[in-house]
């Protein structure tokens, strides 16, 4: 099973709980967390108040005037506490799905952890959560590993398709880059001695729930300071509009006319005025960009860091499996002089037919792509690869005499030295030929028959396609790609300037590493790395945003702020795209909602003070029915509004490539002018219908 539960924004299965949650979040103590909509929810218990004297015949206004009021003011804090729930709910349906994973088990526990063969000694039976860190387990064909843990002995085919939703299973041995074993996986086939890493309670799957559930999410120091800002406004407005009562009644009375505003329409203008829309949806913002990297099979420890991959300057990105395909191919055959690239083409794919390498496959493949229809011949001798020798080959009968052909292929010194045996030198032009690819960043191999060299083989780290298109999108947006390397210089440059990666670190080691991310960060930027070794754990610690492949050592997963459970390099990019996307979506509705204040200030604040100051008639631009029609449509469109940007809330604002300077011209464009164009047509509209329905 996949860990990632994907359902659709309003399914049934999310929908009844957020119903009810919403009505369960009225809670003063819930309420008081988000302070905008604590103003709304005591804005509600005052005018619900208000309609109730009103009943008894003491009302500033009707009963059923306030009543209206005071149910849309209710809807509104309902349908933020529903958004928040909602969203919530979809966190809290992936960490069900997560549990569904844990199952009590059984291990054969060791009973001596010493050093050398654990295979073969005697175990005994332990309940899983009876394991502790440090203790020694055999998992052996068909058993599930009880713990996460580190392979000290042993290789074994493990099936993670629990954890990631592969069905492929993974080779895990000790040693090396891939010891480290998952908790919930299964072996299929051979043995593992595993050292237990973690107690009960603090396995992978343990925090991949923790994570997960929005209920825990801490607020990120962007949504603080946004909170703070939306504070302010909130307290700004609530000081203008408690001091409009004293104005409002001492105009009265020094006129002798009209009648003074009323409490109602008071904490209706307060809450039109007062960021709701955003207020409202700020905390689903925030839980809905977590559960979106969840489902592109990301686990982030916190907001915080699926924030900062938004914030994110410099990437830092492997070579190998993340720009190229870490498996070198043929891409060409580059004769010696006086011959053509048919013989060269035909002499490999003879001297390859046996080589069952991605490389020697890759060769008989570009040779039949250029017509070599060739297959093996009778009593052919085929000669396999041997670190020894670094050459490969056939040796063919000839039909008719007593000869054989010598058909070899391999690396530039071994097969200089081959042909130096049989009597013969190397062209001057094939080595110059064999120089260019190398300085190419590609590996030459050569070709001969007998003493006869007959040319060169390129091979090529093939760069991912579409890889360069990736790494320009992110030069817009103003993000700089570092490629980091274990080859010289000269390749590493080569591949840098195929892949259109702005620099790159060559021959690097986990020291370079850590003092590239510090030089960054010195100079105020945010880093994001991927890694899988115990090499790349003191950079992965160092790094603003850290990807750590679930396949890698626990060492590198500790270290990291994101797993990645697909365990593919090249997701760091699309952590990096959902992180603009949560920014932009709290941006883009942060721009609506204050653009959408100035228009709703038009429709209500001529309608509140119309009765004390006649003059500002003039300003109800809008031509609203009356006063009370104007208050209730704005209250009811300040109140509706947040339904409908709840799947935008939920689902995220779609991610560009784009720079600053072009996101804030869209956002003002899209969202500023919407904000603007909206609410008048919505409260016009919604003034009409209650005047046609004669409700005001």
């Amino acid at each position: 099973m996949n860990t990632t539960k994907n359902l659709s924004l309003f399914d049934p299965v999310l929908l009844r709980p957020a119903v009810a949650q919403a009505f369960a979040k009225l809670s003063p103590r819930v309420q008081w967390r988000n302070p905008v909509m604590f103003v709304v929810y005591v804005g509600s218990i005052l005018t619900t108040l208000l309609g109730v004297q009103a009943l008894q015949g003491r009302g500033e206004a009707s009963a059923g005037f306030i009543f209206a009021v005071a149910l849309w003011l209710w809807f509104t804090v309902l349908f933020a506490n529903f958004a928040e729930a909602l969203a919530e709910g979809r966190s809290k349906a992936q960490a069900a799905s997560l549990r569904g994973l844990k199952k009590a088990a059984w291990a054969k526990k060791l009973k001596e952890a010493r050093s050398g063969a654990f295979h073969g000694t005697t175990w005994l039976p332990e309940q899983a959560e009876n394991l502790r860190r440090g203790d020694v387990v055999l998992v052996e064909t068909g058993d599930m590993v009880p713990l996460d843990g580190e392979v000290i002995e042993g290789v074994a085919s493990v099936d993670e398709s629990a954890i990631t939703g592969e069905s492929a299973p993974v080779i895990r041995e000790s040693g090396g880059d891939f010891s480290a074993v998952t908790g919930g996986t299964r072996v299929l086939s051979d043995w593992l001695v595993v050292r237990v890493g973690v107690n009960p309670g603090e396995s992978f799957i343990d925090r991949m729930i923790s994570m997960v559930e929005g209920a825990r999410r801490q607020k990120t120091p962007n949504e603080i300071a946004l909170t703070i800002l939306l504070v302010a406004l909130t307290i700004v407005f609530l000081v203008v509009t408690v001091t409009l009562l004293p104005y409002s009644v001492f105009s009265v009375e020094v006129t002798q006319a009209g009648q003074a505003v009323t409490v109602t329409a008071l904490i209706a203008l307060l809450v039109c005025l007062i960021p709701t829309t955003i207020g409202a949806l700020l905390s689903a913002i925030g839980v809905a960009g977590m559960s979106r990297m969840m489902q592109a099979n990301v686990i982030a420890t916190s907001g915080r860091a699926v924030e900062a991959a938004g914030d994110v300057d410099v990437l830092l990105l492997d070579k190998t499996g993340t720009i190229t395909h870490g498996n070198r191919q043929a891409s060409a055959f580059v004769p010696a002089a006086g011959l053509t690239e048919l013989p060269v083409a035909r002499a490999a794919l003879l001297a390859s037919l046996s080589d069952e390498t991605p490389e020697g496959r890759s060769i008989v493949a570009l040779a039949r792509r250029l017509g070599v229809a060739e297959g093996a011949p009778a009593q052919a001798a085929f000669i396999p690869f041997s670190a020894q020798t670094r050459m490969s080959g056939v040796d063919l009968a000839q039909a008719g005499c007593s000869g054989t052909r010598r058909i070899r292929k391999g690396a530039v010194d071994a097969i200089r030295r081959h042909v130096e045996a049989l009597g013969a030198s190397m062209p001057g032009d094939v080595v110059r030929a064999a120089d260019e690819v190398a300085r190419r960043g590609s590996t030459p191999l050569v070709v001969c028959e007998d003493a006869q060299v007959l040319g060169v083989v390129e091979l090529k780290d093939i760069v991912k396609s579409g890889i360069k298109e990736r790494f320009g999108e992110l030069r817009r947006m103003g993000i700089k790609t570092v490629m980091i390397t274990g080859d010289n210089k000269l390749t590493a440059a080569a591949i840098a300037a195929e892949a259109g990666v702005d620099d790159f670190l060559a021959e690097a080691t986990p020291e370079a590493k850590l003092k590239l991310i510090r030089g960054y960060q010195a100079e105020g930027r945010l880093v994001a790395m991927t890694g899988d070794g115990t090499n790349d754990a003191p950079a992965l610690a160092q790094a603003d945003v850290a990807v750590a492949m679930n396949s890698g050592t626990q060492a590198a997963k500790e270290a990291g702020n994101m797993v990645d459970l697909d365990s593919n390099p090249t997701k760091l990019l699309e952590v990096v795209e959902t992180g603009k996307a949560l920014l932009m979506t709290r941006g883009s509705l942060t721009t609506f909602s204050i653009a959408n204040d100035v228009a709703k200030y038009f429709a209500i604040l001529p309608a509140i003070f119309v009765t004390t100051y006649p003059q500002l008639a003039e300003l109800n631009v809008m031509r609203l029915a009356s006063p009370s029609s104007a208050i209730l449509s704005a209250v009811i469109f300040n109140a509706i509004i947040i339904v409908f940007l709840i799947p935008l809330a939920l689902k995220g604002v779609r991610y560009r490539a784009v720079g600053a300077a072009a996101l804030l011209r869209r956002n003002l464009l899209i969202y500023g002018l919407g904000g603007l164009v909206v609410p008048f047509v919505g409260i016009k509209l919604i003034d009409l219908l209650l005047a046609a329905l004669h409700l005001v």
